[in-house]
């Protein structure tokens, strides 16, 4: 008998291993879950409940699913207006009949007001300087500067000091000349400035 087993033993591994192959088809075919459905004898009623709560969502999903509701919040109450500040109207006219147009008229009077709200009385307006605007020349006045004679006398050291409260304008007073055109704007020498500078 073991010389039988030791001459054939490859065709019984052969055998044992096909009749594994055979038996785990036939297992795996019957572990196919088949749903019946059973007459339970029920009430209808029963039954349209039941299904009802199996069609329900969960209970987390209505929790979730309505946000709460958005509080009212209160509106701001509105700032008071700033009070109207004077400004004075000869300066404007004058400056439009030197300039004789219009639409300078216009113009100058606009930047005299804007600049004119932290000018003081009898302030030049150094809106003419070039590149110097109705903000700078606001900015200008509340470091104490409102005159071309006042920027025409600076030092270096003066010129240092305001230009380091300048902040987004510094770097202006040497880049645009201002000291130069200060100088000519005081004497009033209007040909010389315009003939270096441009049109006021």
């Amino acid at each position: 008998m073991i010389e039988l087993i030791e001459a054939n033993w490859l065709l019984i591994l052969l055998a044992v291993l096909v009749g594994f192959v055979v038996a785990w088809f036939l297992l795996s075919g019957s572990r196919k879950t088949r749903i019946t459905r059973e007459d339970t004898g029920e009430e209808p009623g029963n039954a349209r409940r039941n299904q009802a709560l199996i069609d329900a969502p969960p209970a987390a999903a209505k929790d979730t699913a309505s946000p709460p509701e958005p509080e009212d919040k209160p509106e701001p109450a509105p700032s008071p207006a700033p009070p109207p500040v004077a400004t004075p109207r000869a300066e404007p006219a004058a400056a439009a009949a030197s300039l004789g147009g219009a639409g300078a008229a216009v113009n100058t009077a606009v930047s005299q007001e804007e600049a004119g709200q932290a000018a003081p009385e009898g302030a030049d307006d150094l809106t003419r300087l070039k590149g110097v605007g109705p903000k700078l020349a606001a900015q200008l006045n509340t470091l104490g500067v409102t005159s071309f004679a006042q920027i025409a006398g600076w030092s270096e050291a003066e010129i240092d000091r305001i230009d380091d409260q300048l902040g987004r304008f510094k770097g202006r007073i040497r880049r645009d000349n201002w000291i130069e055109q200060a100088k000519l704007l005081s004497e009033g020498d209007t040909a010389a400035y315009e003939k270096r500078f441009g049109k006021l």
